[in-house]
């Protein structure tokens, strides 16, 4: 293979696949990482410890011949279990059927079968190696290392895939702006833990209804949603389940400011949250040892210097979690640039500028769907027009399937375009509006009038390669 070495900053999810798919098309990939191996010193957390892993993500893994072995320690999630204040639950599916689903996958997990497999691969792994500073002109980067010193390197292809808090994206943007803009959500979360049912009091372990060793149904994103907040819960493969609560950061209650402490997050959580509050054993440690994290959007204008540098997943387009697509996308964003460096290796100018032309598009199409999603959560699943054309978009599908596809369904269980599944789910539920317009009623809806407008409105679906 022609084409420069090729330095890699950033060993975590879409750092280490890109290094499999570059080091498997036979290029040369130095990998530097600030953390210790995991492998060796045990994951460090600071992040969700587990992660939705959807078609997209699937396919990316699909190409590096990994997916079969991912999926090996990955929990299926059918929809969303929505549960009420009065205790009830009720499920939501994403898709159609069990063709249609999602993986819960530990983050710490993944990231090591990654790295085992970029090694496998042929490419150099350097751990406990920060990125500290970038001379553009002569290639050359200083590393922090582990033990206080530094160390000067002759860099290739810069790459960075560091994530939110990119280092390669601020020297970049030092050398020549970027045009970064950030945008708060304006909510936070924390992170809590259900154990497996064994660990509970011997009176809570038949929640789950003699399904193994889990509190909750297992094959299930389970959803607390109140309007304006929500706690979330996604299954680990041990029968835990990693509790997510998201509030906004500062303002009247409820707030993570009016909630300083576990004593009062307890008092809130058994009013607003009934039942789950006693699947929490560890509440209080929890609550008041783990940090509030935050949740943003990052938008560059530009996400490469010349043919030098190039920024990748988090780090060109990071975006808040609630559509489980932030590390698909990033996957996503590999086999596109794996695909385009082997087809062009020499001329690394147009392969980044044709990159971003690419997906830049499609991230900011994702961002903005992944806020969306998040009103959607918190407020929607339980809003009576909101499942109406819920329940008329599934009955449409089934009866023209070529014209009618929920925007989730496109997003998570296809490839097409990102951009593409935000404006086709917009003129989608534009027409299910004028459907439900002047009556509440599915029922009352002529189905099949219902179904020649779709058909006359919108241009068929596109090739949609499923699997």
């Amino acid at each position: 293979m022609s084409g420069q070495p090729i330095t890699l900053i950033g060993g975590g999810l879409v750092g280490a696949l890109l290094a499999v798919q570059l080091a498997q098309r036979g290029f040369s990939v130095d990998v530097h990482e600030k953390r210790p191996d995991p492998r060796r010193a045990g994951f460090l957390g600071g992040r969700s410890i587990n992660l939705a892993l959807a078609e997209r993500g699937l396919q990316a893994l699909r190409m590096a011949g990994l997916a079969e072995t991912v999926l090996q320690h990955a929990v299926m999630m059918r929809g969303r279990m929505v549960h009420d204040r009065e205790g009830n639950g009720a499920l939501q599916r994403y898709g159609v059927d069990d063709s249609e689903v999602i993986w819960s996958v530990s983050r710490g997990a993944l990231n090591m079968l990654l790295l085992d497999a970029a090694e496998a691969a042929g490419a150099r792994l350097h751990f406990g190696q920060a990125l500290a500073s970038v001379d553009f002109d002569s290639m050359r980067i200083r590393l922090a290392t582990a033990g206080g010193g530094e160390q000067d390197v002759q860099a290739g292809l810069l790459i960075g895939a560091d994530g939110a808090g990119s280092a390669l994206r601020s020297a970049m943007n030092a050398h020549a702006p970027l045009g970064e803009r950030v945008e708060p959500l304006g909510h936070g979360y924390k992170e809590l833990e259900i154990p497996p049912a064994g660990k509970l009091p011997t009176a809570l372990q038949q929640l789950g209804g003699g399904r193994d060793q889990y509190a909750l149904e297992p094959h299930a994103l389970h959803i607390w949603p109140r309007g304006g907040y929500m706690c979330i819960a996604l299954p680990n493969t041990e029968g835990s389940f990693t509790v997510t609560l998201f509030l906004p950061a500062q303002g009247a209650a409820p707030s993570f400011a009016t909630l300083p402490d576990a004593t009062a997050a307890a008092a809130f959580f058994s009013t607003q949250f009934p039942g789950l509050l006693s699947l929490l054993p560890d509440f209080r440690a929890d609550y008041d040892s783990n940090p509030v994290g935050t949740l943003s959007t990052l938008y560059l204008d530009r996400w490469h210097l010349d043919g030098r540098a190039l920024l990748i997943g988090d780090a060109a387009h990071a975006i808040v979690p609630f559509h489980g697509q932030g590390m698909n996308c990033g996957f996503e964003d590999t086999v596109v640039l794996a695909d385009l460096l082997a087809a062009s290796p020499d001329d690394t100018a147009a392969v980044f500028a044709e990159f971003q032309r690419q997906r830049q598009p499609n991230a900011d199409a994702i961002a903005a769907m992944a806020v969306e999603n998040y009103v959607e959560m918190r407020d929607s699943v339980a809003d009576p027009h909101y499942l109406a054309k819920r329940e008329l978009g599934s009955a449409l599908a089934a009866r023209i399937p070529d014209h009618c596809m929920a925007r989730y369904r496109l997003v998570t269980f296809t490839h097409v375009p990102y951009a593409y599944a935000l404006e086709r789910g917009r003129a989608q539920d534009a027409l299910l509006e004028q459907l439900l317009r002047d009556t509440p009623n599915v029922a009352d809806v002529d189905i099949e009038a219902a179904a020649r407008l779709f058909q006359s409105t919108l241009p068929p679906l596109p090739e949609l390669r499923h699997g």
